[in-house]
């Protein structure tokens, strides 16, 4: 008599990440934490977006595939090619930034998934993340803690972007609430924006998903999304997202940079990761030093602009 509980298929979690060729190691190091970590009583389709890649860095990545986890590396160079033909004013414009704004229509098939940033390691079940329960809401992500705690962001925020502070999220770790994302024409929405104002930005994906989902955003612990900033983690450290310009292969005194090299060291891209950060030296740091203070002069500026979300759309 055939066991019916032995061909029972498992729930499948579709998860997404974009990558280029520079960002590749570092993904293997984030895939590899979220499968040593996820409960196995889930499918995970992992999809990888690029627009393209080399073979043997792809080969590399496919080593994670065992049962359970599936990976697949979909290079969407033609669709956006498409969607770039809308924005015909738009010729600085950089598509690769904004993958994950075209997920609800170049992947129908998909109601809910979650998308994660390369930068980062997953120390916790990602299945308790995907069954995180948040209603109609667009999108569920964890407070911006640079931006909620850095004045001249906090005022970008408010005075730029017409968005709470204390209510803005990191886009890094997102659960995506397809079908509403669809339903609220979000895509459509943004397309229209960026066509006819172009804004300047210091976080361009970021910036228009806490603007067009604002009020339809649930608040995620930022245990799910911790930056390498001295705030309490709220409830588990699930996942430690490096998202300030200090990242564990460039610089030794990262906060929470000890569970990176923990992956790292078995990655099949450990020996590539050495020799990039052994190429990060004083002037390289002096460079992304400047950088961020750069950054900081750049949101007042933007602040005190007339070309904002703010006094342009209210």
């Amino acid at each position: 008599m055939l066991n019916l509980k032995s061909v029972t298929t498992k729930e499948e979690i579709p998860i997404f990440f974009s990558t280029d060729d520079n960002y590749i190691p570092f993904l293997d190091v984030a895939i590899s934490s979220l499968i040593e970590n996820a409960s196995k009583d889930y499918e995970y389709k992992l999809m990888v977006l690029h627009t393209g890649l080399k073979q043997e860095n792809v080969n590399l990545i496919m080593q994670n595939n065992q049962p359970g986890f599936n990976i697949e590396f979909v290079d969407i160079s033609s669709d956006i090619q498409n969607i770039k033909n809308k924005f015909k004013d738009v010729y600085h414009f950089s598509i690769v930034t904004y993958y994950r704004l075209f997920i609800a229509s170049l992947f129908p098939q998909y109601d809910k998934i979650l998308y994660l940033d390369c930068d980062l390691v997953v120390l916790g079940d990602i299945s308790k993340l995907y069954n995180t329960n948040i209603g109609d809401n667009i999108l569920a992500a964890a407070p911006e803690e640079f931006v909620q705690n850095t004045k001249e962001f906090r005022d970008y925020a408010k005075f730029a972007l017409g968005v709470d502070p204390d209510k803005y999220v990191n886009a890094g770790v997102l659960v995506i609430n397809l079908a509403e994302f669809r339903k609220n024409k979000i895509e459509d929405k943004f397309i229209n924006l960026i066509t006819q104002y172009d804004f300047d930005l210091l976080d361009p994906d970021q910036a228009y998903l806490n603007y067009l989902c604002q009020d339809k955003i649930y608040t995620l612990l930022n245990g799910w999304n911790k930056e390498p900033m001295p705030i309490e983690c709220e409830g588990n450290k699930n996942i430690v997202h490096y998202a300030l310009y200090k990242k564990p292969w460039q610089y030794d005194d990262v906060t929470d940079g000890e569970y990176f090299w923990q992956y790292a060291t078995t990655s099949p891209f450990y020996n590539h990761i050495l020799k990039v950060k052994a190429a990060f030296g004083e002037k390289e740091r002096k460079e992304k030093e400047t950088m961020a203070k750069e950054i900081l002069v750049h949101a007042i500026k933007i602040t005190n602009s007339d070309n904002t979300f703010a006094k342009k759309l209210h």
